[in-house]
């Protein structure tokens, strides 16, 4: 175990060299048999110090046919134990506060679930709320991080960059909401000024590499 955290210290100390402060996230698996091989309070000691922005608490599943499905699963009752502790640690951590006082560039790109601020992501996509002004959506701004939360961080606006070209069907702001991959699409949409036709063909692209995956996840010998 001490191998395995070791190495990914290392790459994620690599990655903060090479990428300037991207976070690399990986799941923290539960019911998982080789937790037991696993030190978990080196799991623990991982999440302490790396302080991630986000982390994925996975449900284990033998998939029948494969050696996992021949695992022996922890009792219930450790899980629990284990989910919790690793939230614990989760919860009381604030991984953005050394970001205040920082100055960032951000992408205005849709309304915060607070109906008072608008959403921007800086170059990581970390979620930065900036003041509710029309003129500010879809534009890039220079801002500075003046107070972070559990999940976001909020700024003042230092001066206001160019205004991106967005095609006209997706400059609605109700209509700039998005996860997963359309997340990925708009960003392509907001940056490239992709059209309509050549949207469909990367949504029919993307569509048919994710039945692929799944199709070699289930059917590989």
């Amino acid at each position: 175990s001490s191998g395995i955290n070791a190495e990914y210290g290392g790459q994620k100390r690599i990655g903060k060299r090479k990428l300037g402060g991207a976070s690399l996230h990986l799941p923290k698996i539960r019911k998982n048999p080789l937790i037991e091989i696993i030190d978990f309070n080196e799991t623990l000691s991982l999440i302490e110090h790396y302080k991630f922005p986000s982390l994925f608490i996975n449900q284990f599943f033998p998939r029948p046919g494969t050696p996992a499905a021949r695992m022996k699963r922890i009792p219930a009752d450790q899980v629990k134990k284990r989910t919790k502790q690793a939230n614990t640690i989760f919860q009381s951590q604030f991984p953005y506060n050394d970001k205040i006082g920082e100055v960032q560039t951000v992408l205005v790109t849709e309304l915060a679930s607070d109906g008072v601020h608008y959403v921007g992501h800086n170059k990581f996509y970390d979620q930065v709320l900036v003041p509710k002004k029309e003129r500010y959506l879809g534009n890039t701004l220079n801002v500075k991080i003046t107070e972070a939360g559990k999940h976001f961080m909020k700024c003042c606006v230092l001066d206001e960059g160019s205004k991106m070209s967005v095609p006209s069907s997706y400059s609605n702001p109700n209509q700039l909401r998005y996860s997963g991959t359309k997340k990925l699409v708009q960003r392509l949409l907001l940056e490239r000024n992709i059209t309509r036709p050549i949207f469909l063909i990367l949504i029919a692209g993307i569509t048919i590499q994710f039945l692929y995956i799944v199709y070699r996840a289930n059917y590989k010998d």
